[in-house]
């Protein structure tokens, strides 16, 4: 799971409040209409919202993003609990907040469905949207054919640029997402270039939306934070915009990061965080519909399956309309590529089935990935959307958490091993993941298609995989440390199913043992690009192994059948896994060697084989050539070489 602020379990008034039966909110007063929030018109905006608890309801309206008194109108009640009001005229910029009296407390909040926000979210803001499309927007994006086609690169925009020799202007905002031409030391690409030019498909920002614990009125200041910490969720953060002041720019300078990524070729996928909030007593939510939102446990106190003090309830028709409205929202304004939904097994599997038909009916291409961890929150078992509910869940990806530990040792034992770093055994599980996760046991995962499954080695929780070979291996030289982290990145990158690497992991990135880096500094955080310089022959390993996937289809088959009938397993010696995949036209061998000594294997035909990756270069160009059916593998290596198939 993220590793996030460690939230105080929140102690809430919940005695005050007349009890509420979820159940009974979701059969009397479940609203289906899709106009909750503010709908601008030029002439007229409408609000609606959801407030079936509340004897009366108020819009409060604003002059001044700082004001601290405006002028409240009276909601009339409307159909299925919710409230209503009107006002005529452009209202483009006004802005305003609700309040609402439960019992005999009013509390005020931001509208949860809002748009647009003031400095630091604490307000909301009717916009006219079309007022927000850059000078150049289109619904143009770069072509996929299939899920599998898919390489990942998992970014924090504030990282990508901060470096003070990155190279780039809009240092730590959207923009400098999308400056073309940047350099860094030694004349070396950074940012966009950089990442366009290491071949990947997808790039994954971690949360953009606005969170709390930025403040964005101090800017000047030293702040970071991952934003796993959800404020407002329709909203974009403020601290990666020029101006956070002005509720329209933070949109715009979002729609013009994604169009030029789409520009460039490269899709977008955004992280949202819908199964906590930072502060239940703080929340939109519990301001204005006390306890439905959230998930207790049976003695009245908030489940924490997250870790960060509370979990929402998906189950709730209300919470789920809200979470599926908001990613239909993202991905239709902002046309964005996909979601990938942090801590998705605290969320339940009709939830997660029906954001993914949702969101394939705008534009079936879109990915839905997420961490479908098996949380402990007061969710039947057969309802969590984990990956032992894979089977239940067609065409939704899961992290593959049983490759990554297989590969570099469990992630909640620093000093673990796996099978690139030294644990023997470890063939089986390998074995499996490069298959596709298909043949998991069922206590493990249950894909049932190789779309399902997301292989990575790193993210940005957790140590670095650098980190971890520094832990687990400290005798060892940095030249096997070094082979160690390729050969972990040749086995993620030539897997079926879905490849992420995180950024950085091409230039072996460190974040000096800092296993939870969520708050911590720009220095430990950002993209290193004299690293990147030093490591370029690194960087030009992972490019080569990347161009490798994407132009043999055999490493992106979509099938358990072809699964089945193109990859087959050769015998190998002890902690090295070797195998071969057949095509029509060719054939291919991939070995991979954990061992700090050389291997020969016997492949089960004669070849005359060109050697495509040999552990210290990859790509499509030929390295050497074998004839015959013995290979002999250096240490610490990934071999994979290339025949013809009447060979």
């Amino acid at each position: 799971m993220d590793n996030k602020p460690e939230n105080q379990l929140e102690s809430l008034p919940i005695a005050n409040i007349n009890p509420v039966n979820p159940s009974e909110l979701d059969d009397l007063y479940f609203y289906e209409g899709k106009d909750l929030g503010n709908s601008y018109l030029k002439d007229k905006t409408a609000f609606r919202l959801w407030a079936p608890l509340a004897s009366e309801a108020r819009l409060v309206t604003y002059k001044h993003w700082d004001d601290t008194d405006g002028m409240e109108i009276q909601m009339v009640r409307s159909e299925k609990g919710t409230w209503i009001i009107e006002l005529n005229g452009n209202q483009d910029g006004l802005i305003y907040t609700y309040k609402v009296k439960v019992g005999e407390t009013w509390s005020e909040a931001v509208d949860p469905y809002v748009r647009a926000v003031t400095v630091n979210g604490d307000k909301g803001v009717v916009i006219d949207l079309t007022d927000t499309n850059p000078k150049r927007w289109t619904r143009d994006k770069p072509p996929l054919e299939k899920a599998e086609d898919i390489v990942i690169y998992e970014l924090h925009t504030r990282d990508l640029s901060i470096h003070p020799e990155s190279g780039i202007h809009h240092k730590g905002k959207f923009l400098g997402v999308v400056e073309a031409g940047t350099k860094g030391p030694e004349g070396v690409k950074t940012g966009l270039d950089h990442i366009k030019d290491l071949g990947v498909t997808h790039v994954q920002f971690i949360p953009i939306f606005d969170f709390a614990t930025i403040n964005e009125k101090k800017l000047n200041e030293p702040q970071y934070n991952w934003g796993y910490d959800p404020q407002n969720y329709n909203a974009p953060e403020g601290s990666y915009s020029s101006d956070p002041y002005q509720p329209k720019v933070r949109i715009r300078e979002l729609k013009e990061m994604i169009q030029g990524l789409h520009d460039h070729g490269l899709r977008v996928i955004m992280d949202v965080v819908y199964n906590h909030v930072y502060s239940v007593a703080d929340s939109n939510f519990h301001k204005l519909v006390p306890t439905y939102f959230f998930r207790y446990n049976a003695d009245g106190t908030l489940s924490n399956g997250t870790g960060v003090g509370n979990d929402t309830a998906s189950e709730r028709k209300m919470m789920r309309k809200f979470i599926v409205e908001s990613v239909t929202y993202w991905a239709k304004e902002f046309n964005l590529d996909g979601f990938r939904f942090d801590l998705m097994g605290i969320h339940d599997v009709e939830t997660m089935n029906v954001v993914k038909k949702a969101l394939a009916e705008i534009d079936p291409t879109l990915i839905v990935l997420g961490e479908g961890w098996d949380m402990d929150t007061p969710l039947a078992q057969e309802l969590k959307a984990n990956q032992k509910n894979a089977f239940k869940m067609p065409g939704i990806a899961h992290f593959n958490d049983a490759i990554r530990d297989g590969l570099k040792g469990f992630v909640m034992n620093e000093h673990d091993k796996g099978f690139v770093n030294g644990k023997p055994g470890m063939e089986d599980i390998i074995k499996k993941g490069i298959a596709g996760g298909l043949k998991y046991d069922e206590d493990i995962a249950t894909y049932q298609r190789p779309d399902q499954v997301i292989n990575y080695v790193e993210a940005h929780d957790n140590y670095t995989l650098w980190d971890k070979l520094l832990i687990t291996n400290p005798d060892a030289t940095e030249e096997k440390r070094k082979q160690m982290h390729k050969l972990a990145s040749a086995i993620v990158l030539l897997s079926q199913g879905i490849p992420m690497i995180h950024a950085g992991q091409e230039f072996m990135r460190t974040k000096d043992g800092d296993e939870n880096s969520y708050q911590s500094s720009d220095w430990i955080n950002r993209l290193d690009w004299k690293r990147r310089a030093e490591l370029d022959r690194e960087v030009e390993y992972m490019k080569g192994l990347i161009s490798l996937r994407k132009n043999h289809s055999v490493f992106r088959l979509s099938t358990p059948e072809e699964i089945e009938e193109q990859l087959q397993f050769i015998d190998a010696p002890p902690n090295a896994v070797a195998f071969t995949l057949q095509h029509q036209d060719y054939k291919m061998a991939v070995i991979h060697n954990a061992n700090w000594d050389a291997i020969t294997i016997t492949l089960p035909h004669e070849g005359n084989w060109a050697v495509l990756v040999d552990g210290q270069h990859a790509g499509l160009e030929e390295i050497d050539r074998i004839k015959g059916s013995q290979i002999t593998v250096a240490p610490l290596s990934s071999f994979v070489l290339k025949a013809n198939s009447n060979q």
